[in-house]
């Protein structure tokens, strides 16, 4: 499963990067607005920084609704970076712009994935991934997870090229979850990531391991 991580900040991305586990990144609006960037050319700056880190593909939002301008933002964005990958709405409009993109070789993200249908038709159109937003979903108490399930079963069904990327991941167990029933990608706040990291009967063997270790000397 690759790990992407949810954020704008290039300091979490770095460190995502030099832990060695890192594959992508995604960003929204919201993410760029948190880190206090605003504007056209810094939002495109900033893009062009998160490749510099990363490895992986970076997904980058586009803000237009219509096709006309999602067309032009999305090509616009593609042109910042090779690793760029344009992020488009489940909308109708969305739908003709994902095959639009995909018919030139351009990688797209569809966000905003809550039913199986949705996700059935990105993939249909040629989406690269699509993004169910499972802890939107667990907030009004629906099974985030299931819908996770549904769409694996459909693309296995079928041979769907299109990653299921997990996203509005809320805790370490939602990673683990996703592992289990067969994401291909998830995307997540740092700290998620980290949490993975932390058990108390490694940190009490490690306290031993080094007491130890001390008797030695």
């Amino acid at each position: 499963m690759k790990f992407f991580i949810d954020t704008a900040n290039l300091a979490q991305i770095k460190e995502a990067q030099d832990l060695g586990i890192l594959d992508g990144v995604t960003t929204n609006p919201s993410l760029m607005a948190k880190e206090g960037i605003s504007g056209k050319e810094a939002i495109n700056q900033h893009y062009i920084d998160i490749c510099n880190i990363s490895d992986g593909d970076v997904s980058a939002e586009v803000l237009s609704t219509t096709y006309e301008e999602m067309i032009k933002e999305g090509e616009e964005l593609a042109a910042l970076h090779e690793r760029i990958v344009v992020k488009i709405p489940m909308i109708k409009d969305g739908v003709k712009a994902l095959k639009y993109f995909s018919d030139k070789g351009i990688k797209t993200n569809c966000t905003l994935i809550f039913s199986a249908g949705q996700a059935l038709l990105a993939a249909k159109a040629g989406a690269t991934y699509v993004s169910p937003f499972l802890g939107r979903l667990d907030d009004i108490s629906v099974d985030g997870l299931n819908l996770i399930e549904e769409i694996r079963v459909i693309y296995d069904n079928y041979a769907f090229d299109t990653e299921i990327l997990a996203a509005s991941i809320r805790s370490p167990m939602h990673i683990i979850n996703c592992a289990k029933i067969g994401a291909d990608v998830i995307t997540s706040p740092l700290p998620s990531i980290l949490n993975l990291l932390k058990h108390p009967l490694t940190d009490s063997g490690l306290a031993q391991f080094v007491a130890d270790s001390k008797k030695l000397e």
